[in-house]
């Protein structure tokens, strides 16, 4: 009850103090394209072979960033996290939510589109939602004006097409569906001429099954996964250019990512490990940010960061009021100017499931348990939740694939490390709190080193 009254209290707040125009009447808006299933090494301005055009141009006019993390390695909690500038366990999203289930990301959470629409933005959603199908846990009861998609993943049935709260079709079909949700963006682009507003544009691929217009099957030499992300780039093209027709462009900030990493067809590039892991394949993923005069442009990011940070972010360059609730994420202005090289900051936490798996501080990247979805990648399980006999420690700024663990020469590091990744969690939710000392228990009765295999490295 006190959650939901924050809540409540938040948005009213929100409401009576809408920010002010700045003093050319422009205010920035926001447009987050989230591809689901997109690699580290699937966009050509990452190194692919696949042609991406528009988007390498976000590159090219922005800054691209090359240690940003989704915040999970699969796909609703890392769009919890997005949405709240929480991490998933702390917004109530530890796993995927189903067809079957009732509820969704918990009511008393804020998202971006609260405040931004607090704020007096025009908010649409295009594409997958997957945050709770029924109402009251739709995109329409969580801060958006209007909704056009599939709630869930394409490849969950009956794969219905939302519009609002109703349902169009009971089973979309898949090559026509990039073209119908690029059709509704760009009009709530132009309906939104002169005002400010926020679009967010999750799209349903690269996320199998695969689908592509006649216009793009079979063009691409990868195959129907080269011609999904043509498509995809396709789509980012026709809101770039809504932007430009519109005068929108010079004050819209751009952002284009991931959810995790690749499933089956595509590429981590060198990162070690897919969608499912907690490797830097799983949940290191492409970002690229363009504001004209506010984002550096050309620039390559090397500053760790990742999906939480988005809700301070667009905050800060809004003048959006932050919810008053604990943010894990940070404010990239400075970064993304280009004023800031490197940011103060805690280790940033990657979960899977309730569970802790790893944290990333500086160069450094710590694993305290893994656990390799088999479902979400050709590789073998390491079993329910994998434990080393001892932390494991990487220096991901060389050692891109994770292969040499250095903790035993960093014991400092280490010590550091796990220090402040336990003050963290000392903070988070009874329940998150319980899991973490449960595998606490589980570690203690470990037999000591040398007396059993080291952790497989599947």
């Amino acid at each position: 009850m006190w959650a939901m009254s924050t809540r409540r209290n938040f948005l009213a707040t929100a409401a009576a103090a809408a920010v002010s125009p700045a003093a050319d009447g422009a205010r920035t808006n926001v447009v987050i394209i989230l591809c689901d299933d997109l690699g580290y090494g699937d966009l050509g301005c990452y190194g692919s072979p696949i042609a991406t055009p528009n988007i390498d141009s976000l590159a090219r006019d922005g800054s691209r960033f090359t240690h940003y993390y989704s915040g999970n390695p699969v796909c609703s909690p890392s769009r919890a996290a997005l949405l709240t500038g929480r991490y998933c366990v702390r917004a109530g999203v530890p796993r995927v939510f189903f067809p079957r289930d009732k509820e969704g990301m918990p009511l008393s959470e804020i998202t971006m589109a609260n405040v931004l629409k607090g704020a007096g933005y025009a908010t649409q959603c295009v594409g997958k939602w997957h945050l709770g199908h029924l109402a009251p846990y739709l995109p329409t009861d969580r801060g958006f004006d209007h909704y056009f998609g599939i709630p869930y993943s394409n490849d969950m049935s009956p794969r219905w097409l939302m519009d609002d709260a109703k349902v169009l079709e009971e089973n979309v079909e898949l090559d026509d569906l990039t073209p119908r949700y690029t059709e509704r963006a760009v009009k709530f682009i132009e309906d939104s001429r002169g005002k400010p507003f926020f679009l967010y544009m999750p799209h349903t691929y690269p996320h199998i099954p695969l689908g592509a217009s006649k216009r793009f099957r079979g063009k691409s030499p990868q195959g129907i996964y080269g011609d999904v992300v043509q498509e995809i780039d396709w789509s980012v093209g026709e809101i770039l250019s809504a932007l430009k027709r519109t005068g929108a462009d010079k004050n819209t900030l751009v952002i284009f990512t991931s959810d995790n990493g690749p499933w089956y067809q595509g590429s981590p590039g060198r990162l070690r490990g897919r969608k499912g892991m907690t490797w830097e394949g799983g949940q290191r993923v492409p970002m690229l940010a363009r504001l004209p005069g506010k984002v550096a442009k050309g620039k390559v990011v090397d500053v760790p960061c990742g999906v939480w940070d988005l809700m301070p972010t667009v905050c800060g360059l809004t003048g959006a009021a932050k919810p008053n609730v604990t943010l894990d994420g940070m404010d990239l202005t400075g970064v993304l100017g280009g004023s800031a090289r490197s940011l103060e900051r805690e280790p940033m936490l990657v979960f899977d499931g309730m569970d802790l798996h790893c944290a990333r501080w500086g160069k450094w990247k710590l694993h305290v348990a893994r656990r390799n979805h088999v479902m979400y990648s050709p590789a073998p399980p390491s079993g329910p939740l994998a434990l080393p006999i001892r932390p494991e420690l990487y220096d991901v700024s060389t050692d891109v694939d994770e292969s040499f663990d250095v903790a035993a020469e960093n014991p400092e590091v280490v010590r550091q490390m796990m220090s402040k990744v336990e003050a963290i969690m000392a903070g988070m939710p009874e329940a998150v709190r319980k899991a973490r000392a449960e595998v606490l228990q589980r570690k203690a009765t470990v037999p000591p080193a040398g007396q059993v295999p080291q952790l497989s490295r599947n």
